[in-house]
C-alpha cells in the first residue's frame, strides 16, 4: 500500500483523501488529514480569494506534509481562487462543478496535480483526456451535491473508461468501504462525513451530534428541480424546502431558501433549519474520534476484512 502509484503521486502515506467540504474543510481538519498520512483538503467554496491564502496559509503552520484545496469551480471567485492556489505553489487541488481545463496548463507549470470529482463516465473520458492526474469517481451516497450513479456501479466503469488513477467517494467510512473500493478498481478513496466526526473538524457540536443520531434512511436528495440535487439530513429546513418544490417554486426561490443554510448548520449549530451535508454513511457513525484514529482503524482493520473475504470464498 505504501507503494502504490497514488501514495507516490501525492507524496502520502496512505490513499486517502479528505473531502473539500465547503465551511467543514478548513485548516484544522485538513492539517489533521495530512499530518496522519492521508491527503488533507480545504474546501474552498465560495471564498474570498484573501481567505483561502490565508486558511492555505494556516495550514502551512499546522502541517509540514502535502495537503490541497477543493475550488468549486462555479464560485464567483474562481479565477481569482485559482491565482491564490498557484501564488501558494498548492501541491494538490480537487476541483468540482465544472470543467478545470483552462487552468491546467498554468497548475502543471508549477507542479501542482489536478484531480477533478466527477459523477459520469462521460466527465471522467473528457477530463482524462485534457491531462488531469486522477479522478475522483463520486457515488449518489455522498453528502452534498450529488450524481445519480451509485458508488458500486460507478466506480468499475470509470475505472475501465480511464488511463489514470480512479479515487472512490460515496458511503465510504471504514475498513471495509475502503477494501470494497480497492476491489473495484479504485487505487484510493476519499472520505467526508466521517472525517466531519472528528475532533479537529470546526463543525458545530449541534453538526456533529446530527451525524451520530442519524439512522440508514436519514438523509434525502433536495434541489433536484434546480438540476444541483444536494443530499442532507431531513429536518424541518428539507421539509420546507421539498414542499416549495412539489409547488413548483421558481429555480431562484428554491436557491434563496438555499442560501446560507449549510453556513448557519456548520458554524452557528442550526441543524433545524440549516443545511445539514452529510452522506448516507452517517448511519454507520457512532462517535467522535481523531483524525489519526479513524485513518489507523481504516488501515489496521483491513487484514481482518480481507480474512473475512478468505473465509466466505
Amino acid at each position: 500500500m505504501l507503494q502504490s502509484k497514488l501514495c507516490r503521486m501525492l507524496n502520502i502515506e496512505y490513499p486517502i483523501l479528505q473531502g473539500g467540504m465547503a465551511w467543514v474543510a478548513t485548516a484544522e481538519l485538513a492539517a489533521a488529514v495530512s499530518n496522519a498520512g492521508g491527503l488533507g483538503i480545504i474546501g474552498a467554496g465560495h471564498m474570498p480569494p484573501d481567505v483561502l491564502r490565508k486558511e492555505i496559509q494556516k495550514t502551512k503552520t499546522l502541517t509540514k506534509k502535502v495537503f490541497g484545496v477543493n475550488i468549486m469551480l462555479m464560485s464567483p471567485f474562481v479565477k481569482e481562487v485559482m491565482q491564490v492556489v498557484i501564488d501558494e505553489r498548492v501541491a494538490v487541488i480537487t476541483t468540482g462543478a465544472g470543467n478545470p481545463g483552462e487552468y491546467i496548463s498554468a497548475l502543471k507549470e508549477i507542479g501542482t496535480k489536478v484531480i477533478p470529482v466527477v459523477a459520469s463516465v462521460a466527465l471522467a473520458k473528457r477530463l482524462a483526456r485534457i491531462g488531469v492526474d486522477a479522478i475522483i469517481a463520486e457515488g449518489q451516497e455522498s453528502g452534498g451535491h450529488v450524481g445519480e450513479i451509485s458508488t458500486m456501479s460507478l466506480i468499475p466503469q470509470i475505472v475501465d473508461a480511464v488511463n489514470i488513477p480512479v479515487i472512490a467517494a460515496g458511503g465510504i467510512a471504514d475498513s471495509r468501504g475502503f477494501v470494497a473500493a480497492l476491489a473495484l478498481g479504485a487505487q484510493g478513496v476519499q472520505i467526508g462525513t466521517r472525517f466531519v466526526a472528528s475532533l479537529e473538524c470546526i463543525a458545530h457540536e449541534n453538526y456533529k451530534a446530527a451525524i451520530l443520531k442519524a439512522k440508514d434512511r436519514s438523509t434525502v436528495v433536495t434541489g433536484v428541480a434546480t438540476g444541483h440535487p444536494v443530499r442532507v439530513l431531513t429536518n424541518k429546513f428539507t421539509r420546507e424546502y421539498e414542499a416549495a418544490e412539489k409547488r413548483d417554486a421558481s429555480p431562484a426561490e428554491l436557491e434563496a431558501m438555499g442560501a446560507g443554510k449549510l453556513r448557519i448548520a456548520v458554524r452557528e449549530g442550526d441543524v433545524n433549519h440549516g443545511s445539514v451535508m452529510v452522506g448516507q454513511i452517517s448511519g454507520m457513525i457512532t462517535n467522535i474520534k481523531s483524525v489519526e484514529d479513524i485513518i489507523q482503524d481504516i488501515i489496521e482493520d483491513i487484514p481482518k476484512v480481507l480474512s473475512g473475504i478468505n473465509e466466505t470464498i
